[in-house]
Order: structure tokens, then C-alpha cells, then sequence
């Protein structure tokens, strides 16, 4: 079992400018007027890729707070194979993982997949997101943060 790396897992309280930058990066996109449903299921995805466990839930949790479907967030790791996901969330998850696997390039059909479903604003914003999301999943994996758990359901 991995153990989080606790004395170096807080960045609020080692690098808060680090934080405080990552945190305004991340909120651009949906500022910009990309839906946040959207930008939850890129966050999970990047971040299934990444390995990051504490962001994977994170953005499940997110996402639920949003109404995306359970059904969703279980097929996240499949949407090629699932039909629950619009043309418009086909694009940004193939976007999000050929900028999350950057070493294997991102190709002119892939761009312009990308690029029928969002404006060059939008594109934009969104390369911001995943970027921002990479950019977590780093601090995450590399210092094994522990998923947050779920709330537990208050007892009147």
C-alpha cells in the first residue's frame, strides 16, 4: 500500500505562490464560459492517465456536486466505447489525453476534431485546464496525497 509523503505534500503551506498560480490557472476556463461538468470529466481523465488517486476523486466528487451521472463517472476511463458522452465531451477527452500524453504529438485530425466542437477562445481556455490539471496531478502522484473522502451524509 503507498503511503502519502506527508512531509512534503502540504504546497499551500510550502509553495503557496506555486498553489495560489495553479489554483487561478484551473479556474480560468470555466471564467471563460466552458462548462464545468466538462472541465471535471477532462480533470478525471487527465488525472487517471497521471495516476494521481487524490485528483481522480477529487473531481468525481466535483463532478457529482455538478449532477454529471454516476453512469458518467464510471465510463470516464472507456468514453470511446461509452455512448453517454456528447460530440462536444468526445473531442475535449481526446484533446485532454493527447495533451496529457504529450510525447506522442497532437495531430492535425485531432485538432481539427478539437477544433469543430470549440472556438479558438475555447480551445484555448481549455489547453489552459488540462495544463493547469497536469500541473496537479504532478504534485499529487509525485507526493501520493490521499483522496479526500466522501462526505458522509448528516444524521438529523
Amino acid at each position: 500500500m503507498m503511503h502519502a509523503r506527508k512531509e512534503y505534500a502540504d504546497l499551500q503551506k510550502f509553495a503557496p505562490d506555486v498553489y495560489e498560480t495553479l489554483r487561478a490557472l484551473g479556474q480560468q476556463a470555466a471564467k471563460a464560459g466552458i462548462e464545468k461538468e466538462l472541465l471535471e470529466l477532462i480533470k478525471i481523465r487527465a488525472s487517471q492517465i497521471n495516476g494521481c488517486a487524490f485528483c481522480v476523486q477529487f473531481h468525481i466528487l466535483q463532478a457529482e456536486s455538478l449532477g454529471v451521472s454516476i453512469d458518467k463517472l464510471n465510463l470516464v476511463a472507456v468514453w470511446r466505447e461509452a455512448p453517454q458522452f456528447s460530440v462536444r465531451e468526445r473531442a475535449a477527452l481526446a484533446w485532454t489525453e493527447a495533451l496529457t500524453l504529450i510525447s506522442n504529438g497532437v495531430s492535425d485530425e485531432l485538432y481539427a476534431e478539437a477544433n469543430a466542437e470549440f472556438s479558438e477562445k475555447e480551445l484555448t481556455y481549455l489547453t489552459s485546464a488540462i495544463a493547469s490539471i497536469n500541473g496537479w496531478n504532478r504534485f499529487g502522484a509525485a507526493y501520493r496525497w490521499t483522496p479526500p473522502p466522501r462526505a458522509k451524509p448528516r444524521v438529523a
